[in-house]
């Protein structure tokens, strides 16, 4: 049994440690600068909860001994001084970050390191990476690669045609920063919120700009192979000019503090929710210029007797499948791993994985969390 220290009690935190306590495979340790966020889950021989503090070096460093690996479910912010303890430590990092600075932090602190450090764990940065990758793997030579994810409300009814499905600083962040995409085979930096486009899928219309953090490394990855690599976060029609208003127009985007709190006060979070990744590439295969497309949506169900939204869903079992593969000998045990070094076919057949495989299922019937490990 791995014993495992997991920062961060939030939902998604609270999803993760779910999974990996009911596998009976991990002990996990839940730690929190919140005594009321730990004191709200629930009780479980094969996980307890500690009060750390984050920001404190001598904390973290007593709280990773003797664990094989933390796993940052923390605000970007924190990520690093995480990264910082497990280095010192020699203790498997994973996080969910999808900041761009900070995962270039984490990849500096991997040199040399005693452990892996495996960052952007999650959805997007995260299996977008792996299913991307996996798919342009199947080409000659590559033309575009274009990634799309939505984490949504299956019923929007607010003018911003959006839920609080995850972190709000995360999405606040992901809106300002600068964007990587590779144009006309060059790395370059593109602004957030630009490039909108609209398509539709299964009837329904949605559109997509550009958001930071959603590639992870592949610009790094895909760079003198690609002509053309971007990645955009879905929405439906209008939430992109409403929240350029707010972020631009009312500069709220420089008080990102007073944002966060106008809107985890107006806009409800909901389980009601669908997850959709949409990725398209297109290069040749024995000469002819062809197109593979990958399309899934993902729905909030029940897994293990509690019902979880699909972003929790998505983001945690994201995390729990590369912990698997690493536990497992499957991914190198030392420095920095890319999320597209994780082979897609290990990732959909670990028990975790599983949960990104595409059913004809109703939402509500989604398959049950397994218990073994895949063979």
């Amino acid at each position: 049994m791995r014993d495992i220290l997991l920062m961060g009690g939030g939902k998604i935190g609270e999803t993760i440690g779910d999974f990996l306590k009911a596998t009976g495979d991990y002990r996990v340790t839940v730690a929190d600068r919140s005594a009321d966020a730990l004191e709200r889950l629930p009780a479980h021989p094969r996980m307890e909860t500690r009060v750390v503090d984050a920001a404190d070096p001598a904390d973290l460093a007593e709280a990773m001994r003797g664990k094989f690996a933390v796993l940052s479910a923390l605000p970007y912010h924190l990520t690093v001084g995480v990264a910082e303890a497990a280095r010192d430590a020699g203790t498997h990092y994973l996080d969910l970050t999808e900041d761009v600075a900070s995962t270039r932090r984490v990849k500096e602190l991997a040199d040399g390191a005693r452990s892996a450090f495996i960052p952007q764990c999650g959805l997007a940065p995260g299996f977008i990476s792996i299913v991307a990758n996996d798919v342009a793997s199947r080409f000659d030579t590559l033309d575009t690669v274009r990634m799309r994810v939505g984490a949504l409300p299956k019923y929007p009814s607010n003018a911003l045609n959006y839920n609080l499905t995850w972190s709000t600083e995360g999405v606040i962040n992901e809106y300002l920063e600068p964007c990587e995409a590779i144009v006309e085979g060059r790395l370059v930096s593109v602004p957030p919120l630009e490039e909108r486009e609209e398509f539709s899928l299964d009837g329904v219309l949605y559109e997509a700009f550009n958001t930071s953090g959603g590639l992870g490394t592949l610009c790094e990855t895909l760079a003198g192979k690609v002509r053309t690599l971007n990645y955009r976060s879905v929405r439906y029609p209008g939430h992109r000019d409403l929240m350029k208003a707010l972020l631009h127009d009312l500069r709220l985007g420089s008080r990102r503090e007073l944002l966060k709190d106008i809107l985890e006060h107006s806009i409800p979070a909901t389980l009601q929710d669908v997850v959709l990744i949409f990725v398209t590439v297109t290069g040749t295969k024995r000469g002819r210029l062809l197109q593979e497309t990958y399309a899934n949506k993902i729905y909030g169900r029940e897994i293990g007797g509690t019902f979880y939204n699909g972003i929790q869903i998505t983001t945690a079992s994201g995390m729990c499948a590369v912990l698997d593969l690493l536990a497992d000998g499957m991914l190198p045990q030392r420095g920095f791993v890319k999320q597209e070094e994780v082979r897609y076919a290990d990732f959909i057949a670990n028990r975790f994985g599983r949960n990104y495989a595409m059913t004809d299922a109703a939402p509500q019937q989604g398959a049950q969390q397994g218990a073994g490990r895949a063979a």
